[in-house]
């Protein structure tokens, strides 16, 4: 009887999604199919494309890639960190599996499957290129969907939101240098201006925007009506963003994988073992700390799902947009709402755990 009651409360927090989150992993597909068709049978599509380019960044994909991030940033509210500062565990817990723990995790686990089990199936070149993409996907903690997974958690949205703001202030700081890091160990190639343009045109500009504009709204408008009107019309933009980012993707993507289908399943098996090892981590380590589980989970939440815009963006920035780095970080969106269903489930059906545990 209980674990139908659990269950059911799974479907109802499931049910609450939009049609757009709870099939995002659909969506994601068909953008595979129509990006591939269009590379395969519309090849001049792509080779346009490829023209507009300045400083290694593709103009068209960077716009695309600002309808997604820029909402996001309007979500940050700074001035609720200096109160977050009273209940410092969990964003102390979030913050070191973050950024101690999960990009050098990330990149162990992927530099294990790529050049050691799937050593028969993927060139060595080929093994660096999906290495970098996992290592930008693990340097980038998750921001948006966040919000989403701490819903269907019930977790505390005002501690949700501080901890999404802190995370995004440290990308200002740390991305960049742990990118850079990492990828040199890998051996592989990175241009640090264009790392650094990368950051400031899709973090830095978006970010300080997002703040000014944000103030304004308020100032103007009241916070009721910035968050229950002026931030609902971005909704659809930043789909459109997404799936026209993804399309395009894949059209540069598409002889790639058409010769090489089975390398989605290889690249997905080292980024799922990697979500469920940083979810136990930031889970067992919420209630070592006792927190309660309206802020446990969506501490968990928030260092397994990744910032994958951010990601994508670097990434074609960095390799281009028919690399394979690119390649892993869309692999890294496929993967993700599946995943992250299974670990809320997990979490709705582990809450007594923190049972009587309080902040």
């Amino acid at each position: 009887m209980k674990k139908n009651t659990l269950n059911k409360e799974v479907e109802n927090t499931k049910s609450s999604m939009s049609l757009w989150e709870r099939y995002l992993t659909v969506w994601v597909a068909l953008c595979m199919f129509v990006g591939v068709l269009i590379g395969r049978f519309l090849p001049t599509v792509p080779e346009t494309l490829s023209k507009f380019e300045y400083f290694n960044v593709s103009v068209p994909t960077a716009v695309l890639i600002w309808l997604m991030i820029f909402p996001m940033m309007l979500k940050i509210d700074f001035t609720s960190i200096l109160n977050a500062t009273k209940k410092p565990k969990g964003l102390f817990l979030t913050t070191t599996v973050n950024w101690l723990i999960k990009p050098f995790t990330m990149f162990a686990i992927a530099s294990f499957f790529f050049l050691v089990v799937f050593n028969n199936f993927i060139g060595h070149e080929l093994a660096r290129e999906y290495i970098a993409g996992a290592v930008l996907l693990g340097a980038a903690p998750c921001t948006a969907m966040v919000f989403v997974w701490s819903h269907l958690t019930k977790g505390d949205a005002a501690y949700t939101l501080v901890q999404v703001s802190i995370n995004d202030i440290l990308i200002l700081v740390l991305f960049a240098p742990i990118v850079a890091f990492l990828l040199g160990i890998g051996n592989v190639d990175v241009p640090m201006d264009t790392l650094l343009f990368s950051t400031l045109l899709f973090v830095v500009v978006p970010l300080a925007l997002g703040f000014i504009t944000r103030n304004v709204v308020v100032k103007k408008k009241g916070i009721e009506y910035f968050e229950h009107i002026f931030l609902k019309k971005f909704d659809g933009v930043t789909i459109v963003g997404l799936l026209l980012t993804l399309i395009i993707i894949f059209s540069f993507q598409g002889e790639r994988i058409l010769n090489n289908p089975f390398h989605i399943l290889l690249i997905a098996v080292p980024l799922i073992i990697q979500n469920l090892f940083i979810f136990f981590i930031s889970y067992g380590g919420a209630k070592a700390c006792r927190l309660p589980f309206s802020i446990a989970a969506p501490a968990a939440m928030i260092g397994t799902s990744n910032f994958f815009e951010l990601s994508v963006a670097v990434s074609i920035s960095l390799f281009g947009l028919d690399s394979g780095a690119t390649l892993v970080t869309v692999v890294g969106v496929l993967v993700e709402v599946p995943v992250m269903l299974l670990l809320v489930k997990i979490a709705n059906s582990t809450q007594h755990w923190f049972k009587g545990y309080e902040y």
